[in-house]
């Protein structure tokens, strides 16, 4: 079972929400994940981004691979708490 660290969107019509979740790569975006790791508000600016560190660096040792966007949310995390990529 090959996992990915993606987003899964939530929120109605144009007022997206997306959650950072673990999921198997064959589940549907918005169907079933294995573990919730954030969320992130793309109109809220400022603390849009809700991350939990521990739990993505977790998921990365066990060889969960990120996808580009989550990759890309994941690096704004501060510098001592950034999993390996």
């Amino acid at each position: 079972m090959a996992v990915k660290i993606r987003l899964a969107r939530f929120g109605s019509k144009k007022k997206p929400f997306y959650r950072i979740v673990a999921a198997d790569s064959r589940a549907k975006r918005d169907g079933r994940f294995l573990d919730v790791l954030g969320t992130y508000d793309p109109r809220n600016k400022l603390s849009g981004l809700n991350l939990n560190a521990e739990k993505i660096r977790s998921w990365a040792k066990q060889g969960a691979e990120f996808t580009d966007t989550a990759k890309k949310l994941v690096r704004k995390i501060p510098t001592e708490d950034r999993p390996s990529e």
